[in-house]
């Protein structure tokens, strides 16, 4: 494959041009609005200019509402051999592409399971794909010919390709994607008009939960559009969750012992699910769920710290699998969480003290 269209370019569309451009193939930029294509060419994300004929492969990034009459349009051009789409749900714009009688054999959907709280050219990342899934629906009649195309954009893209029936693709989005960053919402809204001196409270926990809350809204109805039906069915399984775990917390005020513990049994009872429902998510590069211990260091607010801290821990050979860092309300300090294996933490811990640093028990 060597040159590409991208038809779309808001973050997912651009990050995969600068992507590919990156390894050099030639990627001709389309978008409804000029100044987002003329934006993400500026990046180096390819060219404004018109293909002289058919490219080799057309990928589709736009709004999951907009595939069909957009999918429709290409073919009609005769813009590209191959066509895929990105959109995020499957099932709707495959039913629709049906029902516009569009040619299913050049074409595949595919959905890359990544993307930003940012929207728009200016958001895009080349490495944005690296080491995530790609998610590859083909239709009864997609050929051989199309579907090499795909997985050749997925690996150059740097993601992991994963072949999924549209429909199951929907239900499992609905269920790690699109009813989290409405819970996430949920819990965020709390927070509009909560007192000033409990918002200044917020630790880590809070802003993990509602990070992905600072989402585009617009985008996201779009998205919710296209698989309505399958998110309501999720929340409504998790609202009655949120009745019985409402009944449970209001037991543990009960004057009665057996209410009480009764209401203690069930609050156990929803975390020890959670618990397990954690523990099935995968690991580092998609392997399986790998147990981290933290070490916790105190770090001061001042250039070049962080760096010097990881140069340490690298140092005393420790590798970090994963890292966050929580500020302290009120002081030039923050807290950096180190994840590491747990044969490393005695390591790890003796070592940075030696060196000064202030490990918290």
């Amino acid at each position: 494959m060597r040159t590409v269209a991208v038809v779309g370019t808001g973050l997912i569309g651009t990050s995969a041009a600068l992507a590919l451009t990156g390894r050099g193939l030639h990627v001709y930029l389309e978008d409804a609005d000029p100044d987002a294509a003329r934006t993400a060419a500026s990046l180096g994300a390819g060219t404004t200019e018109l293909p002289d004929g058919p490219v080799d492969l057309a990928v589709v990034a736009v709004p999951p509402a907009l595939v069909g009459s957009v999918l429709a349009d290409c073919q009609r051009r005769g813009l590209a051999r191959c066509y895929t789409d990105v959109a995020s749900v499957k099932s709707g714009p495959r039913a629709e592409i049906a029902s516009l009688g569009l040619d299913t054999v050049h074409y595949i959907g595919s959905h890359p399971m990544a993307g930003r709280e940012r929207s728009g050219p200016l958001a895009a990342r080349a490495d944005l794909f690296e080491g995530r899934p790609w998610v590859l629906t083909p239709t009864p009649e997609t050929d051989t010919e199309t579907l090499n195309a795909a997985l050749e954009l997925v690996a150059l893209c740097g993601a992991m390709p994963i072949v999924m029936d549209a429909a199951a693709h929907d239900r499992a989005v609905a269920l790690v994607s699109h009813a989290p960053q409405l819970l996430s919402s949920l819990v965020a809204a709390r927070l509009e008009h909560a007192d000033e001196t409990a918002i200044r409270l917020s630790g880590q926990g809070v802003r993990d939960v509602t990070r992905i809350a600072a989402s585009n809204p617009a985008m996201w109805v779009d998205i919710l559009s296209a698989n309505a039906g399958v998110v309501a069915d999720i929340l409504e399984e998790v609202a009655a969750d949120l009745d019985e775990t409402v009944t449970a917390l209001r037991a543990l005020q009960a004057a009665d012992e057996g209410e009480r513990n009764a209401g203690a049994a069930g609050i156990e009872a929803v975390m020890r699910r959670g618990n397990t429902g954690q523990a099935r998510i995968p690991g580092k590069h998609g392997a399986p769920p790998t147990r981290y211990e933290t070490v916790a260091v105190v770090l001061g607010d001042q250039p070049g710290e962080l760096g010097r801290l990881f140069g340490e821990v690298g140092a005393l050979g420790v590798n970090i699998e994963d890292v966050t860092i929580e500020h302290s309300t009120g002081q030039q300090v923050g807290h950096v969480q180190l994840a590491v294996a747990p044969g490393a933490v005695k390591t790890l811990t003796a070592g940075l003290r030696a060196r000064g640093w202030s490990v918290r028990d």
